[in-house]
């Protein structure tokens, strides 16, 4: 017999989390997260999200041979109101799913996200997903060889075949790219002369930073380009001031300088921005969800001295995301990761419909590596 519990308590919040702890610990591709960020992005005194959205939190219990009860999976349940009431779209949203290989456990989790759902007058569920459209994302179901980044979830095989046999369909799909970075001398020379020439076309300007406090005054800029880039895509959620402004507090200033990259028109208007960081992978590993004592160590090794990169956020505006203003981002981000000895690039997830931005990739080397699919089932 399964049991779902709400998790509720600080205790309870934290076992939440750990869950995966259990569950991955035999795999070498899970990369687990940081246990104090996860607790606090669920804290609505520290998480502004909050404001538009609500969440719960879920536990399944199973009964072992001896009679104790065993944790066997999780799930959370979320209401986003600006987009149900603002855009319209009466979903229920759930997301941190995990669950043992047994499809009595995802059915027990399910209908608690269904009945959540039904309560609250909502037309469909949809995911995994977070909270607003700033966390993570999608259900991995190709790529499973690889390690998860530390802005995605990693999930086993069985999730998917889970998924489709309880009716499930195919909602949003995303796309995850490896790029090799080659030096200067492999370098196609007409990329670098084509940025050239869209700049002093359009009359654009490079900006480059050398303190956080030179960047914050752009920040701004950065998040609402962001709404315009992607307002057209199906998944689309305005990122609010009061997220903006948490970002900018929380994130900012743990990203060298260096690895954000903007570019401006004539007019000192934000066209094009990029934010990438070493990749933390490997040191998240190490630090196995703590920062004390050695967890700082290995993230702060891996940020000083690092062979991969990863893609966070990127940000064109769409007047501009067919004038080749994104050979300009990428050569001033090519010429970052020669300069620090970065040979390859991890993209964040991107919705294959985003042409636009897959663009960015077609004059380098790379490979489509992991995919990822958000579910969605009426109620």
């Amino acid at each position: 017999m399964i049991i779902l519990k709400e998790m509720i308590t600080p205790k309870e919040l934290k076992q939440f989390v750990k869950f995966p702890f259990l569950l991955y610990k035999n795999e070498n591709n899970w990369v687990p997260p940081i246990i104090n960020d996860e607790l606090e992005s669920m804290n609505p005194a520290k998480n502004p999200v909050f404001k538009n959205a609500e969440a719960r939190y879920f536990i399944a219990f199973a009964k072992t041979e001896n009679g104790r009860q065993k944790a066997v999976g999780r799930i959370c349940a979320i209401i986003n109101h600006i987009e149900i009431k603002e855009q319209g779209k009466p979903k229920m949203r759930f997301g941190w799913f995990d669950t043992i290989d047994d499809i009595e456990v995802t059915k027990a989790l399910l209908q608690k996200i269904k009945d959540i759902g039904v309560e609250n007058g909502l037309d469909y569920m949809e995911g995994p997903v977070g909270f607003s459209n700033m966390e993570k994302a999608g259900l991995l179901i190709e790529g499973f060889e690889y390690l998860n980044t530390m802005i995605t979830w990693y999930n086993f095989p069985y999730y998917k075949d889970h998924f489709e046999k309880l009716g499930f369909e195919k909602a949003s799909e995303w796309v995850e790219f490896k790029i090799q970075i080659d030096p200067p001398e492999k370098q196609n020379p007409k990329v670098a002369k084509f940025a050239n020439i869209i700049t002093e076309r359009y009359k654009l300007k490079p900006l480059e930073f050398k303190t956080t406090a030179d960047v914050k005054p752009y920040v701004d800029e950065m998040f609402d380009l962001l709404n315009k880039t992607y307002n057209t895509l199906s998944t689309f959620v305005p990122i609010q001031q009061y997220q903006i402004d948490h970002y900018k507090e929380k994130y900012i200033k743990y990203i060298h300088p260096d690895f954000i990259k903007c570019i401006q028109d004539e007019n000192g208007k934000l066209v094009a921005f990029a934010i990438t960081m070493p990749s933390f992978n490997e040191a998240l590993k190490k630090a196995n969800g703590r920062l004390f004592p050695f967890g700082f160590y290995h993230l702060l090794k891996a940020k000083s001295k690092n062979s991969t990169a990863a893609f966070y956020l990127i940000g064109i505006d769409p007047e501009y995301q067919n004038k080749g203003v994104t050979a300009v981002i990428f050569q001033k981000m090519q010429e970052l990761f020669n300069a620090r000895g970065i040979t390859q690039v991890e993209t964040n997830p991107e919705l294959e419909e985003n042409k636009a931005i897959q663009q960015l990739w077609k004059n380098y080397t790379h490979k489509l590596h992991k995919r990822r699919r958000t579910y969605r089932k009426y109620l």
